[in-house]
């Protein structure tokens, strides 16, 4: 239990109380003194790596607040001569090492180095850099990665590591060589990074940053053949204010579509629609599950850095993963389905454009399987900080402007489909739906809140029409991989489980302007709960224009066929994404088979090894050489009991205990796995030889 008991230490001349502080750096913030940090999230575990938050405590000297207890009768300095030196040599050792094209970065409008270094006054940099320039990372569909503009705060590792549960970025190499990259040196889009952003929430310098997709918007509006809309995600109505001067939360949503309009866009939609088209198809997905004895939990499926984590991690629990598609996806399928009529335009002439506080949004969007005969059913994605940009580009003042309505049909909706944007919103405008249509009666009180706040897990127990219905809410992948074992071992059972992957859920998403704290989330949520209120309409189910759309578009009903073509997906087993892969086999015809067998990096004596023996004899023996691509695949994260992992073309066939067998039950264990595994390749190579 934290210790409440109010202690007293003297900050610059002043008396300044204090109780369960972490740590010296908070007491004084507390106290109105800004210390400047690089390095320090009250979130996250406490590096002490940039040495700006310097202090000076008579009788210590002077040390790094973050990483220094309060005590009492302290005496502490925040400024001298000594510390400003320092702080002011910190900072140009980090600018000597660091890409200062600042008028062309990303960052430049909101970049904590630059920031800092005028504040301190540093006109100068003394120092030479170290390092030769390398490369840009532009490998993954959702962020650019610039080495040259790292300051080794580490800030985006212990996200990616403590937040998220991931680690697939990290320090290499040592001394003046040290740098932030993943495993094996490898491509950020090669690796194990599941595009949830947060690394590149917490980056103070440009290094890490959404990649830029504006100029794509701009070749379409310019586009007189294009037909160009937009729809609008629920978070980004709540945040986009504070660039322009607004209050945190304050809801811009008219605003930002009275600007939208100015640049050309000829339609602005709104995604909170289809997120009322989400409820109508979870929720009685959920519904059917529970009275026909279907996979549970079910988990959302709105959030698609958590479903690619699932693919990747708990391959066995896609089953109980939503089929239904996010609202993003479901808005691509439906406006490419009717607007072409509707507006006058082709299909391939009308081009769909999102706005997402999420860059995992922009992975989703390439995904071959959210694509009709090559051509994407979203053709682009930016995000609340690039959209920014969009907008003073064109000299456009925001808060000047008179807020325009959403048009229709696709701009009407209900507040369920506006709390999405918050951790607990999803669940809450599901259960809106669900507990009125089971007990079969109006629901009068719409408020669950047992589901809301920033609480990184929440639960809930319900008494619907007899049934006890059991949910919880759980935002950050690391406390989701918590929640999930738990459930595999059966110490906790629910119906249903909302899953966001940013902390309070989109709210603070990667593509959200930068500099969140937990202040600010709240602040957001708190909006997006306001905005419901003011709706006219509250449950999704009352959305009398996604009915329409139903009767007129979709087989008149949720879960129809066409339902099912339109608005669900299936998921892809990815457990073979490892941190770098060795080619054992290269075949020569055109069409080939992959197979991937896991060799663990950390495992001396791996039966992989073995497994991988085994299988290229087979290959060689039956002759299959020349349409065979085997990998060896190195896993960074073996399972606890020593599973093998083998996949033939895109499907998991053997997660098993195969072993170096040390007795005959063993033997006949390896007999039956590798047995399953041959039959496998020969199927595969059946269809491809056809």
């Amino acid at each position: 239990m934290a210790d409440m008991t109010i202690k007293k230490l003297t900050v610059n001349g002043r008396e300044v109380p204090f109780s369960d502080e972490r740590n010296l750096l908070e007491v004084i913030r507390k106290a109105g003194i800004d210390i400047p940090t690089f390095c320090y999230h009250s979130e996250l575990s406490i590096y002490g790596a940039c040495r700006l938050c310097l202090v000076d405590v008579e009788g210590k000297g002077v040390l790094a607040s973050c990483s220094t207890l309060p005590a009492p009768g302290m005496v502490v300095h925040t400024d001298t001569k000594e510390i400003r030196d320092m702080r002011k040599i910190n900072l140009e050792l980090l600018l000597a090492n660091h890409n200062r094209e600042c008028p062309t970065c990303t960052r430049s409008e909101n970049c904590a180095l630059q920031a800092l270094a005028h504040r301190m006054g540093v006109e100068t940099v003394r120092f030479k850099a170290p390092r030769k320039v390398e490369p840009i990372d532009d490998s993954s569909p959702s962020l650019t990665r610039d080495p040259n503009k790292c300051v080794l705060c580490g800030d985006c590792v212990r996200v990616c590591s403590e937040i998220q549960g991931i680690g697939a970025i990290g320090f290499a190499f040592r001394g003046s060589n040290a740098k932030v990259a993943p495993a094996f040196n490898a491509s950020i889009g090669k690796v194990e990074c599941v595009n949830c952003g947060q690394c590149v929430a917490v980056c103070p310098t440009g290094a890490l940053t959404p990649k830029q997709d504006r100029s794509k918007v701009w070749d379409a509006l310019y586009d007189p053949k294009k037909t160009v809309v937009v729809q609008i995600a629920p978070a980004v109505r709540v945040a986009l204010g504070e660039c322009f001067g607004a209050k945190p939360g304050e809801n811009v949503a008219g605003k930002l579509v009275a600007a939208l309009k100015l640049m050309g866009f000829q339609h602005v939609y709104d995604t909170c629609f289809t997120a009322d088209m989400t409820i109508f198809e979870e929720a009685n997905e959920l519904i059917e599950r529970i009275q026909t004895g279907g996979k549970l939990p079910m988990f959302t499926s709105c959030c698609p850095a958590w479903v690619k984590y699932a693919e990747i991690y708990f391959p066995e629990l896609l089953p109980n993963v939503s089929s239904c598609r996010s609202p993003q996806a479901m808005f691509g399928s439906i406006a490419k389905k009717i607007l072409p009529k509707q507006l006058g335009c082709r299909r391939e002439d009308l081009v769909v454009v999102s706005i997402m506080p999420c860059i995992a949004k922009k992975f989703e969007a390439q995904l071959p399987k959210y694509s009709v005969n090559g051509i994407p059913e979203v053709d682009i994605v930016v995000t609340t900080s690039e959209v920014q940009r969009m907008i003073n580009s064109l000299g456009i003042q925001l808060q000047e402007l008179e807020p325009e309505a959403f048009d229709m049909p696709m701009g009407f909706a209900t507040g369920g489909g506006v709390i999405f944007g918050a951790s607990g919103g999803v669940m809450e405008a599901a259960l809106r739906y669900v507990v009125e249509k089971l007990e079969k009666k109006p629901l009068n009180k719409v408020d669950f809140k047992q589901v809301r706040g920033m609480d990184h897990f929440k639960e809930a127990t319900l008494n619907v029409a007899g049934i006890e219905i059991k949910v919880a809410v759980v935002y950050g992948l690391a406390n989701t991989k918590k929640l999930l074992q738990q459930i595999k071992a059966g110490e906790v059972q629910y119906h249903f489980v909302e899953v966001m992957a940013c902390p309070g859920g989109c709210i603070s998403g990667g593509g959200q302007p930068y500099g969140v704290t937990n202040r600010l989330r709240a602040q957001r949520q708190q909006g997006l709960y306001n905005a419901d209120k003011t709706h006219q309409l509250q449950k999704p189910q009352d959305n009398y224009l996604v009915q329409r759309c139903y009767e007129e578009h979709i087989g008149g009903k949720p879960g129809s066929e066409t339902a099912h073509h339109l608005l669900h997906t299936e998921y892809q087993n990815r457990s073979q994404l490892f941190d770098a892969k060795l080619p054992i086999m290269r075949g020569t015809e055109a069409e080939r088979l992959p197979i991937t067998v896991t060799i663990c990096a950390k495992q001396e004596n791996c039966p992989g090894q073995l497994l991988l023996g085994m299988l290229s004899d087979y290959v060689k023996n039956h002759q299959y050489t020349p349409w065979i691509d085997m990998d060896a695949a190195f896993s960074s994260r073996p399972a606890k009991d020593g599973t093998i992992c083998v996949t033939v073309g895109d499907q998991i066939v053997e997660r098993t205990n195969f072993r170096n067998a040390m007795n005959t039950l063993e033997q006949l264990h390896n007999q039956a796995a590798f047995q399953s595994i041959t039959q496998a390749i020969d199927k595969g190579l059946t269809q491809i030889r056809k």
